[in-house]
């Protein structure tokens, strides 16, 4: 067997992988395709891509279908090229952003094809924070950096805090802002848990810097490392090019950060965590997140999709991500639920049905909004689900790595 056939035989995807680079090109390409096709429309191709074409390369191409093997876990972890394929997602990222600016700045463009910049930046944006996701479940300094980096585009940089030690601790509970509630609406859903996320983020920086005796301001806070980024970020884009670049920024970092609460939305949506005898939630299971394995959003999103096992096994690298049997399964991809999730009553008449297939209609197992709990829940079992039981600092620093600490 040649090399060239082994590393296919590991992973049969390997070299897909670089097409989750199309994502950050997408901030490259408008102003070539729109001088070469006269087409202004390549001003909006964020959205064209994310929302058009890739729901359509889905339903053409359909499921993944294959799971790395056992024996290939640590030959897969420890090959760099996987990680080079993130990596390379900031520098275009933000030299996308950098053009971006330029435009933003000139006389060349209509309000509206400013616009449509502005929100393929977003989109680009909010992707990043998907790279940043995948960096910053590593323990490499390195890439703990590089994920604080990919956040400074949107300004989101409490995700780094709240998603590990917040979201991973408590997924699929009432207590967590990021799992979206069954009848829960995603334009209710976003300011919740955009809110929640945030003060979640300062109380959980506030703790740990207080085990580890130091002051909120300080070198080693997570929250002002990720923010200063942003402002700097910000400011340089500002000095070279004005103050008419502000709105822009503002537009895409709102879009970026909207479309990672929608992914969240949609990646949770009505589940629940079982408890245990002692009232504490178990340990997340792959029951615990909607799952889809289409290939092409797999590729797109370093196999976000394979949520269930990335919340069991959240030290796992995107390329071992397995497809779990035991996950519930989205009707497509991702690219294809953020839509539906857009439109509250069509969502509701896709997703509704399956929640309570997943939990044989027993209404009770289900993460209700608390005004529904109600009608939904017997009243022994309000009652009971109604107590302010939370997960055990334990289950928080399973999820912490040393450099949390």
């Amino acid at each position: 067997m040649t090399i060239f056939e082994h590393t296919r035989a590991r992973d049969p995807k390997r070299y897909l992988w670089v097409l989750g680079l199309i994502a950050p090109g997408c901030a490259l390409l408008p102003s070539q395709l729109v001088v070469y096709t006269g087409l202004e429309v390549f001003w909006w191709i964020g959205p064209i891509i994310v929302l058009v074409v890739i729901p359509l390369l889905d339903w053409a191409i359909g499921d993944d279908g294959s799971n790395p093997r056992d024996e290939d876990y640590e030959a897969l972890s420890n090959d760099r090229y996987y990680r080079w394929c993130t990596y390379l997602f900031l520098p275009l990222q933000f030299i996308g952003l950098l053009i971006a600016g330029y435009l933003w700045a000139s006389d060349e463009l209509s309000l509206a094809d400013k616009l449509g910049l502005a929100v393929t930046l977003g989109f680009v944006s909010g992707i990043g924070i998907n790279a940043a996701h995948e960096l910053g479940h590593r323990v490499e300094r390195l890439e703990r950096w590089l994920a604080k980096i990919a956040l400074a585009q949107s300004g989101y940089g409490h995700f780094f805090v709240e998603h590990n030690r917040g979201h991973h601790v408590r997924v699929a509970t009432p207590e967590d802002p990021a799992s979206a509630r069954f009848g829960e609406s995603l334009w209710r859903f976003l300011p919740r848990t955009m809110v929640g996320g945030f003060r979640s983020a300062l109380a959980l920086e506030r703790q740990r810097l207080a085990r580890n005796g130091k002051r909120w301001f300080s070198p080693a806070n997570h929250l002002l490392q990720a923010w200063a980024m942003s402002a700097a970020l910000f400011t340089a884009l500002i000095v070279a090019f004005g103050p008419v670049v502000i709105p822009y920024l503002a537009l895409q970092a709102l879009i970026g950060a909207g479309l990672l609460e929608t992914v969240n939305y949609v990646e949770h949506y009505g589940l629940l965590r079982a408890r245990r005898p002692d009232g504490r939630y178990a340990r997340c299971s792959p029951r615990d997140s909607w799952n889809s394995d289409r290939l092409v959003t797999n590729i797109f999103l370093f196999h976000l999709q394979r949520h269930s096992d990335h919340h069991a096994n959240p030290g796992r690298r995107y390329q071992t991500l397995r497809s779990s049997a035991r996950a519930p399964q989205l009707p497509a991809g991702y690219a294809t639920m953020v839509v539906l999730a857009a439109i509250p009553p069509l969502w509701r008449a896709v997703m509704d049905h399956r929640v309570l297939a997943h939990y044989n209609g027993d209404t009770a197992l289900i993460n209700t909004l608390p005004r529904k709990r109600r009608l939904v829940l017997p009243i022994r079992q309000q009652r009971d689900d109604e107590q302010p039981i939370t997960s055990s600092g334990a289950d928080e620093e399973r999820f912490s790595t040393g450099a949390d600490r």
